[in-house]
């Protein structure tokens, strides 16, 4: 009988310990910028390699429906984290007073270029001069340009832009646009090529439009003071996925590619590979991943007053954080 009642409050111990483990585990969802592509790779890698599970949390991977979903979503705390852009976080904070915060940063430099098919004959913004530029309708693209032909001596006012939504590869193709503002140089650039158009593009640092940060993840004030364990947890174990995909980015793309979403977004394998060789060098931190600096947000914040894009004078308090 004795044996028995140990064996019994063996037992009991082993499920107590087990519920207290599942009590620890937590729950943070990030909602993407996008569907799942090179970008967003270290999410998945550290998910396959349990690192998420190390650091006792269960991560919830969501897609946005609108563009705009991920800061709002995050910013209401509908979800932990949401995957935006930087300029949207600056907009947000200073001229529409939503408690939204960036905590991390994913691509450290624009990756959205001016691109033309290489037969054009562009090779700076001034040629761009007298030419059809297509665009997604986005006034930052507008502000950048009107930055990019104003460095290069160029007259903006005789460039026709015209709105082709997403259709930026398509109308470069047609020839229903001579350039086109808004493609991504790890996405429509290295598409085009894949598809057989020679490509040519035009970086904006080169032509006054500051280094500003591309993508950042962004929480709420009021979940940063509610979870800044769960958002720390986070970004330590996707710091280790950089550290592995750096080591092997060959590996981090066959866990993408078990992860993409064939049904709404299927990925080429020779696309999400170039892809991963821009984004690696823009990703990497001088120090901790994802770590920013007050010197950027005020630069951009700077930029967008000049451009027109802020309206009012940014509000740059408690607008970001590091991580320890």
């Amino acid at each position: 009988m004795k044996k028995i009642t140990l064996s019994l409050t063996s037992i009991a111990l082993i499920l107590l310990l087990s519920a207290c483990n599942q009590e620890e585990t937590k729950k943070v969802s990030i909602m993407l910028d996008w569907y799942p592509n090179a970008v967003h790779s270290f999410l998945y890698v550290a998910e396959e390699k349990g690192y998420f599970e190390e650091e006792g949390i269960e991560l919830d991977i969501q897609f946005p429906a609108n563009p705009t979903d991920p800061i709002n979503l995050a910013a209401a705390g509908k979800v932990t984290l949401g995957i935006t852009y930087q300029p949207d976080v600056i907009i947000a904070r200073s001229e529409q007073d939503i408690g939204v915060k960036s905590v991390g940063v994913l691509v450290r430099s624009p990756l959205n270029h001016v691109a033309f098919l290489k037969e054009s004959g562009i090779e700076s913004p001034k040629d761009l001069e007298g030419k059809t530029v297509g665009y997604t309708g986005i006034p930052l693209n507008e502000a950048m340009l009107q930055t990019m032909m104003d460095a290069n001596g160029a007259d903006f006012s005789k460039v026709n832009m015209v709105d082709v939504g997403f259709e930026l590869n398509s109308s470069l193709i047609a020839k229903k646009a001579d350039a086109v503002i808004g493609a991504y140089i790890n996405h429509e650039v290295p598409l085009l090529e894949y598809e057989g158009f020679p490509t040519g593009y035009i970086d904006p640092t080169d032509f006054g439009v500051p280094s500003f940060y591309e993508l950042v993840v962004v929480t709420s004030d009021d979940t940063w003071k509610n979870e800044q364990q769960n958002i720390g947890a986070f970004w330590r174990a996707v710091g280790k996925a950089f550290d592995d995909i750096e080591k092997d980015p060959e590996e981090a793309l066959s866990t993408l590619l078990k992860h993409q979403d064939e049904a709404n977004f299927p990925l080429v394998e020779e696309v999400e590979r170039e892809s991963l060789s821009v984004l690696l060098p823009k990703m990497k931190s001088p120090g901790t991943f994802g770590e920013q600096d007050e010197e950027t947000w005020k630069v951009t914040a700077d930029w967008m007053k000049e451009t027109g894009l802020l309206q009012k004078e940014a509000n740059l308090e408690g607008i970001y954080v590091n991580m320890k």
